[in-house]
Formats: C-alpha cells, sequence, structure tokens
C-alpha cells in the first residue's frame, strides 16, 4: 500500500516457485479523487533476492533471478488509498535452463520537461526474454520511467532510440526512458534492464517475435486509458514447422508517438506516466498469481493535473517461439 507521503516511494516483490524470471510487470491504483494524479510507476525490475537493486557497476549483473520488484512512487498529491502490485513472468524450460541479467545506467532528466534515455543490450549468441525501468530518487516527485520496451543495437533503429515495431523478430536490447516534469536534480538516474538467455544456451530453433499497438490519448487531465496486445493465440503452421507463441515479457510507453519509426519523444506533457504494465487477458484485466495461460500485455497510462496534448499508448507483448523439434 501507500505510498502515503508526497515524494516517497514503496516497492513489492514477486518470486518464481518455479522457473526463471523473463519478464515483469507492475499495477497501480489510484484512487477515485484527485490524488490520484501524483501517483506513478516508478520502477519494474529484476532484483537477486526479492529486496536488493541492480543499482551498481553496469554490464552483467547477475545470472538466473528469480525475484521481480515493482516501485510505485508519489508526487506531491499522495494516498494511502495508493498501491503497488508486481508480477514476475516465470520461465521453465528444457531449452533456455540459465539466464542473465544486464544493466545499463544513464544520469538525469534533470531538467524540467524532459527525457533520458537508456539502452542494456544483452550479448552476442543470446536471445533476449525481457526487460525494465527504474528512475531514482523518488524524492524528485516528478521522476519515473515513461517507457520500457524492446528494441535493436543497430543504426536502423538507432541504437535503441526507437522501439521494436509489430511482427519484428529477434530484439537484442531493452530501452529504459526516464522522464521528469519540473526539473530537479539529485543525482537523478534512468536505468535499463535487459533479460537475456545464459551464455551456455544453443539458440538454435528459438526466435523471439514482437507484437506492438499504439493508440492515440490520453489527453485529459485525470485521466487514463490502458491498450493491450497479444502474442499469437495456439500454435500455427509454417510449413512443416510449427511454432509455440509464448508470453514472455512486455512493454509500456506514454509517448509523443511514432514510437517505432522515429526516435523516441515524450508526452505532450511531463506529469503523464505509466501506472500500469503488465500481463493480462485479452480486455486487459490482470491475472491473478499462478496463471499460465497469459497471452496479453497491457499498458495503463495515466494524465496528471495538466492536459496533455499529443499523447500516445503503447504496448509491446514478447513471445518465445520455439520450432517443432526443438525441446521447450
Amino acid at each position: 500500500m501507500g505510498p502515503a507521503t508526497p515524494f516517497t516511494g514503496v516497492s513489492a516483490h514477486a518470486d518464481c516457485g518455479q522457473g526463471l524470471i523473463s519478464g515483469g510487470g507492475i499495477e497501480q491504483t489510484t484512487g477515485d479523487d484527485r490524488a490520484g494524479n501524483g501517483n506513478h510507476v516508478m520502477g519494474i525490475a529484476p532484483s537477486p533476492d526479492g529486496v536488493t537493486e541492480f543499482t551498481g557497476s553496469t554490464g552483467v549483473v547477475g545470472t538466473d533471478v528469480t525475484h521481480w520488484l515493482a516501485f510505485g512512487g508519489s508526487g506531491s498529491n499522495s494516498s494511502p488509498d495508493f498501491s503497488t502490485t508486481p508480477y514476475a513472468v516465470c520461465l521453465s524450460s528444457n531449452r533456455i535452463k540459465h539466464t542473465q541479467v544486464v544493466m545499463n545506467k544513464i544520469a538525469g532528466p534533470s531538467i524540467g520537461q524532459t527525457a533520458k534515455t537508456g539502452v542494456a543490450t544483452c550479448p552476442t549468441g543470446t536471445v533476449l526474454l525481457g526487460g525494465g525501468a527504474r528512475t531514482t530518487p523518488a524524492s524528485v516527485g516528478s521522476l519515473k520511467p515513461i517507457a520500457s520496451f524492446p528494441t535493436f543495437n543497430d543504426a536502423a533503429h538507432d541504437f535503441g532510440q526507437k522501439a521494436a515495431a509489430d511482427g519484428e523478430t529477434n530484439p537484442d536490447s531493452w530501452t529504459a526512458v526516464g522522464g521528469i516534469g519540473g526539473g530537479r536534480d539529485s543525482d537523478n538516474t534512468t536505468y535499463a534492464y535487459a533479460i537475456c538467455s545464459g551464455d551456455d544456451v544453443n539458440v538454435r530453433g528459438i526466435t523471439t517475435t514482437v507484437h506492438f499497438r499504439e493508440l492515440s490519448g490520453p489527453t485529459t487531465a485525470g485521466t487514463s486509458q490502458t491498450e493491450t496486445v497479444g502474442c499469437a493465440e495456439g500454435a500455427g503452421e509454417r510449413g512443416n514447422a510449427r511454432e509455440h507463441h509464448v508470453l514472455v515479457s512486455g512493454g509500456a510507453a506514454a509517448s509523443g508517438g511514432n514510437v517505432t519509426t522515429t526516435d523516441f519523444t515524450k508526452a505532450g506533457s511531463g506529469g503523464t506516466h505509466l501506472i500500469g504494465s503488465f500481463p493480462s487477458d485479452s480486455d486487459g484485466s490482470p491475472f491473478s498469481d499462478g496463471t499460465s495461460t497469459a497471452a496479453h500485455w497491457t499498458a495503463d497510462i495515466h494524465v496528471g493535473g495538466s492536459p496533455s496534448p499529443n499523447t500516445y499508448s503503447d504496448v509491446w507483448a514478447l513471445c518465445l517461439n520455439f520450432d517443432h523439434g526443438q525441446e521447450e
């Protein structure tokens, strides 16, 4: 529950009883009054133990992680009715028995109405399974992650500045964008996390496919909007090969639009923020603990206390495909 005090944060963790973290999400409740404008996602990130964060040196920071952290923050408005729920996506696979976490970080943003982009890239020969984003400190109430999505470390995607588009396969990187409203610098930092297969995993016959949707809005102060996208349902035929589509992670963004064709731009207001990015059913309802049939991902975007023109809601689902004949 909370945060009940302005300019503070809370955290909660979800843990894999079986399997390894491939991704994770967050859902927030904000209440029904104006105080809800101040509640925002402050981070979604892997953790070695459910408490500790990967915030030190960059590079490969952990292996075979089974814990996920979700952080909720407050601006000048807070309420004891706020709450933050973490979601860990746990992958049990005979093919992918080991994973590794890559972290990158960038200073800022610290200037009002700006954003900073960080990109974490998987080692060569591994598969991107998911990722996360985090900003610190919580005491800077308008600082928050406004985007977390799969991408490519190549020129076509401006080395992570453009997001992976619908139907693209095998992204190798994860982008985190930190945004700020009113500018204040307290060693502000944006962290990007990529969850990758282990170096010793044979990735032959394994493909990840991106599914993406972008929707205009929300733009009205104090309102929110959800958008949902899913993996291909069931198994599809491809010649004599058969593919199984497994949701392993997802991403979300509050953007200025066209995130897959132009470098990322922030929404029309510095106060627009994420209040959810989580595995769901096709209607956008989050699943309960222990569900093994999630095939969709939902993004929930909220406008703060000021109107937000030129704002878009973006959502990604990253789906893992095993070709027939390759042991899952």
